[in-house]
């Protein structure tokens, strides 16, 4: 490990040979005997900690310090003031500049380098932060260049996937399993090729990017289309799935219209729903209640509730990006994809979840005034 470097500014030669007694020992020490020769020496090779006295001949401690904190070189280096000038306004005035602590004269030495090893360790550990957040950030900046480029790279094999199969339909005389299989080809690459543009749909919209296009959208008809696709799962867990507008159950024709944007509307609940019938015990009951809001201008509410519990370590998460638990094949990215679309939609989104209760997931929506 690499010695930490600390330089005493003192015009007191007295003052100078007990410090470097004190702290030669343990630190490579420099010593300036004025306030221009210290910043010298700054410039020349910063040091990891400064010992400065305040009362020198020409430019005094106080000067000193405020010419260190004013440059982006130089403000972090922790500046200890060592001094007789030992007035209240005076350490006030000396830690208003940035100092990082204030020593009077005569000062107690192993007090003094108590203070140097402990503002030098705070010193490390900033840096040592520094550097790991950095190291986060540059590996967020490549997961999101990969992601970008791989969405962009499916893109040229799906049309092959997706146009080839139709025209095989259309040139070739096939046989109805032969037609079936080409089909269901077909919808498997426009499904992906949905993901993938949902998918650069989500990047826009974490970075602020995504143009919103709000249309009358009837929530009803998108909710019973998500249970229709979920029709498998809900019937292998032997779940009963009721769906209501205002408490009361939906009948033929009943709609139920917000602003916003269909695909949205779709993408989202289709992940809050098949989360909640995931998470529904068996033979349970998953419930979703649209409701108005008895007030003019104000959103209405979407109450999604099942009888399972969010597990603990995850409720204050819910909604961060990869948070996930109990599913192996989870992402993590359901719930957080939720929460940006009801916001990029003008709505918000909240989790309640207890043992006795089950979990309510509850969003709300703008509607058309």
């Amino acid at each position: 490990m690499n010695t930490s470097s600390v330089l005493v500014v003192d015009d007191t030669k007295a003052n100078v040979d007990v410090l470097l007694e004190l702290l030669g020992k343990e630190f490579d020490v420099s010593v300036a005997m004025d306030g221009e020769s210290a910043l010298a020496v700054v410039d020349q090779e910063p040091p990891d900690l400064i010992l400065l006295d305040i009362m020198m001949d020409g430019m005094d401690g106080f000067e000193v310090c405020r010419m260190l904190k004013s440059s982006s070189v130089t403000r972090e280096i922790p500046v200890i003031f060592l001094t007789a000038m030992d007035q209240v306004e005076d350490e006030i005035k000396g830690l208003s500049l940035g100092a990082a602590d204030y020593i009077t004269k005569p000062f107690n030495p192993p007090v003094v380098l108590a203070r140097v090893r402990n503002h030098l360790e705070l010193q490390h550990s900033r840096r040592e932060l520094k550097k790991q957040n950095e190291i986060l950030r540059e590996n967020a900046e490549l997961r999101e260049d990969v992601e970008r480029m791989t969405r962009h790279d499916l893109k040229g094999p799906l049309n092959a996937v997706i146009n080839v199969p139709r025209f095989l339909l259309e040139e070739l005389a096939m046989n109805q399993e032969q037609e079936e299989m080409l089909v269901m080809v077909e919808k498997a690459g426009l499904k992906m090729l949905n993901l993938i543009n949902q998918s650069l749909d989500l990047y826009r919209m974490e970075q602020g990017l995504y143009a919103f296009k709000p249309v009358p959208v009837d929530l009803l008809k998108v909710v019973n289309s998500i249970l229709r696709e979920n029709m498998h799962l809900t019937q292998q867990l032997r779940l009963e799935v009721e769906v209501t507008i205002n408490g009361a159950q939906s009948g033929i024709g009943a709609v139920f219209t917000v602003l916003g944007e269909e695909m949205l509307c779709y993408s989202m609940f289709s992940n809050l729903i098949k989360n909640a019938v995931e998470a529904s015990p068996k033979e349970g009951k998953v419930t979703i209640d649209l409701r108005e809001s008895p007030y003019a201008d104000s959103p209405c509410c979407i109450a999604i509730h099942n009888a399972g519990q969010v597990p603990p370590d995850i409720h204050n998460r819910f909604f961060d990006k990869y948070a996930t638990a109990g599913k192996h094949s989870g992402t993590g990215l359901g719930t957080y994809s939720a929460k940006l679309m009801a916001e990029i939609q003008n709505g918000n989104i909240n989790m309640r979840t207890c043992p006795d209760k089950g979990t309510t997931i509850t969003v709300e929506l703008p509607v058309q005034t």
